[in-house]
């Protein structure tokens, strides 16, 4: 009886220890989140910098847990080994060309490895082997730049509030732009002049393209055969016979030149009274004298048919006109 009382507190307290054990493996299991049954391999990366990565911390892809960081250790003095334990099924996802890099669960959350990339045509990872990291940037660091940039921002915000100041006070050359009304008129004015210059600019522009378009169909139509401009060009007998025609035109043009100086010398001439014709076109009182001469012939050679009609009517001279109209 006292045997099977004395064996009570051991076996209770058997039983209490070992349910202690199997709470605290349970605990840390899902502390973890660990699959202690699971067969798996490990992982190694080598990094500059984990930023508070501790072993335990959850391993992803693709934004699923595929494993957990089992050994975290000094490489070389300079460099963090980090050591991971992945799900045997996940090792055909992962090549050897995959990078790992240090992320976050959230903005403040727990630190994680995050693998990512590869090719599906390269190799997988072995057991053991180790992934390329990519360097990123720590919370501290960002931080950092993000107070760097912000005393930039300060320094920018005071040199434009000295600026507002200065322009408004008129100080500098846009300060007294703003605060003249004059010099305003004058930019105005000088304004409209450049608009005007653009105008002019822009109907030049289309000037040339009018050019360019008119000197495309010319060429267009230069290089189409048996147009005009195609034959000019091509055809050397008819290029001959137009160069043939152009001397003969131009020798008809000096011709009519040298008639039209001619013509000239002869109006020069009409109009100068130290000849006769310029006398009688220019000259009244010579032109008179000329009329009234010719009246006077008129007049005599009515005369002189009078005395020969009275000789033909002589006795005396009847017989010799007989003997000629015989």
């Amino acid at each position: 009886m006292k045997a099977t009382k004395n064996r009570r507190p051991v076996v209770v307290g058997i039983f209490i220890l070992l349910g202690l054990v199997i709470l605290v493996v349970a605990v840390f299991t899902l502390g973890g989140q660990k699959k202690t049954f699971v067969k798996g391999f490990t992982v190694n990366a080598i990094f500059d910098d984990v930023s508070g990565l501790q072993a335990g911390n959850n391993v992803w892809l693709s934004g699923v847990k595929i494993g957990t960081v089992r050994k975290i250790s000094f490489y070389n003095n300079t460099k963090v080994l980090v050591s991971m334990n992945l799900e045997k099924s996940i090792e055909p996802h992962i090549h050897k060309d995959a990078f790992a890099k240090i992320g976050s669960e959230s903005f403040i959350g727990n630190k994680i490895v995050v693998i990512y990339g590869g090719t599906p045509g390269a190799p997988q990872v072995q057991d053991d082997g180790f992934l390329a990291v990519e360097k990123t940037i720590s919370t501290d660091s960002m931080l950092s730049t993000l107070q760097s940039n912000n005393q930039n921002l300060l320094e920018i915000t005071n040199s434009f509030k000295s600026i507002s100041r200065k322009i408004d006070s008129g100080s500098g050359t846009i300060g007294y732009l703003l605060n003249n009304a004059s010099m305003a008129r004058k930019l105005n004015a000088s304004m409209n002049s450049l608009q005007a210059t653009m105008n002019n600019f822009q109907a030049a522009a289309q000037t040339s393209r009018t050019v360019l378009t008119n000197l495309e169909a010319f060429t267009t139509r230069l290089n189409t055969e048996g147009s005009l401009a195609n034959k000019l060009a091509t055809d050397t007998t008819l290029f001959n016979v137009l160069k043939g025609t152009l001397t003969q035109l131009r020798d008809v043009t000096t011709t009519a030149s040298q008639i039209t100086d001619n013509l000239k010398a002869a109006s020069d001439r009409l109009h100068d009274t130290a000849n006769i014709p310029g006398v009688l076109l220019n000259d009244v009182e010579a032109g008179k004298a000329l009329k009234n001469t010719i009246m006077n012939l008129e007049s005599g050679s009515e005369k002189l048919d009078e005395d020969l009609e009275a000789l033909q009517h002589n006795f005396l001279l009847r017989g010799y006109f007989k003997k000629k109209n015989k």
